[in-house]
């Protein structure tokens, strides 16, 4: 009997006290988190942002088993974010649609989900109409005209179903209860929220396919909502596609079981706590780079010399030498030169070992925190 079967369905209830200790950690986490990003100034915070939606999008495709170019990503991002300089690797209309479906969720998380705004979101993720090589029905509810959606997986013959949908005659009613519930007033804390609605809308599963990014991105708008911010510094698709086997497995565990989902709201907090964690790793040269001008706020830069080390801060290719320097700049050698000298003699820049010809720079703080 799966969830939806139930007939309490889906009058969820879940162990408050059980709840106490995980919220409390997941939201002072949060707390620490967006502290931290309050100290950056306006760039960085974009810079921030950047970061954390790329990686959120390349993650939450990744679940379902698509690979997206990761450059092609953050430039499309950067071009919607309005971040300088970032937004120059080409895209194509998949990446795009992705990006555009994402940042909706979660900048316009005021604006009421409706079913015309998921039919957009869903025909975004398939700009051709078609899910590798089979067409699919997008901007609409399926049909289940091939038989009842299932979620399977093995080979044909000897396939597990782990779950099946609700029929096709029963998703307006169900997506119109869902939508009522979203749109209204807020009567559960806003974590709580949020992983709720992503079990609510993966488990009516109204369309032939996406609906475990469209869930995802729900989520993510739950979220925004509940920190009143349409910025985004971690990735909790980040932290699911990490945890994968354990996601399917609370997940299918929940969509099988009745309307008390304690256990999926536990393992929901902590993913959530995991993913604040894992921002660290994914903003780490954003705060690196804060951290690095805050020390040195009261020293004079040429322009020169400070795009070169906000680029080498946000992890420079390769080696930085005089020669790159000039044509980044677009300045002679010999000036690029001189640049890069009047940082060693300040100590901020090192040289590295090296012939004439062959001669590279890295900052010599960075070396000092490596030894």
């Amino acid at each position: 009997m799966y969830l939806w079967e139930r007939k309490n369905w889906p009058d969820f209830r879940w162990d408050d006290a059980r709840m106490l200790e995980p919220l409390a950690r997941a939201r002072l986490s949060q707390g620490q988190l967006l502290g931290d990003m309050k100290r950056l100034g306006f760039d960085l915070k974009l810079e921030a942002q950047l970061a954390a939606l790329t990686e959120d999008v390349i993650k939450s495709s990744e679940i379902e088993g698509e690979v997206l170019n990761r450059d092609s990503v953050r430039s499309s991002l950067a071009r919607h974010l309005g971040v300088p300089n970032a937004g120059v690797a080409p895209t194509d209309r998949r990446t795009e649609g992705v990006v555009e479906m994402m940042l909706d969720a979660t900048q316009n998380y005021l604006k009421p989900l409706t079913a015309k705004r998921l039919f957009g979101w869903q025909a975004a993720l398939f700009p051709t109409g078609f899910s590798g090589l089979r067409p699919i029905l997008t901007g609409a509810y399926r049909t289940d005209v091939e038989g009842p959606m299932q979620v399977v997986s093995g080979p044909v013959g000897r396939a597990r179903v782990h779950y099946e949908a609700p029929p096709a005659a029963r998703l307006e009613k169900e997506m119109k209860r869902f939508l009522a519930w979203f749109n209204g007033k807020p009567t559960t804390e806003g974590l709580l929220r949020a992983g709720l609605a992503h079990l609510w809308f993966v488990t009516i599963h109204p369309f032939e396919d996406g609906n475990g990014r469209l869930a995802r991105a729900i989520a993510d708008c739950a979220l925004a909502q509940s920190e009143n911010s349409g910025q985004r510094f971690y990735s909790v698709s980040s932290q699911i596609r990490k945890d994968r086997k354990q996601y399917y497995a609370t997940l299918e565990s929940a969509q099988k079981g009745d309307v008390d989902v304690t256990e999926w709201l536990l393992w929901f907090l902590g993913c959530f706590s995991r993913a604040i964690e894992g921002a660290e790793t994914i903003l780490s040269s954003v705060l690196e780079k804060a951290d690095f001008w805050q020390r040195h706020a009261g020293e004079d830069f040429s322009e020169r010399q400070r795009e070169m080390l906000n680029r080498y801060l946000q992890g420079f290719e390769g080696k930085l030498t005089a020669k790159k320097w000039a044509a980044i700049t677009k300045a002679s050698v010999p000036t690029a030169q001189r640049d890069i000298n009047d940082l060693i003699e300040r100590g901020i820049l090192r040289r590295l070992p090296g012939g004439s010809k062959n001669t590279s720079y890295d900052l010599a703080e960075a070396s000092a925190l490596k030894r």
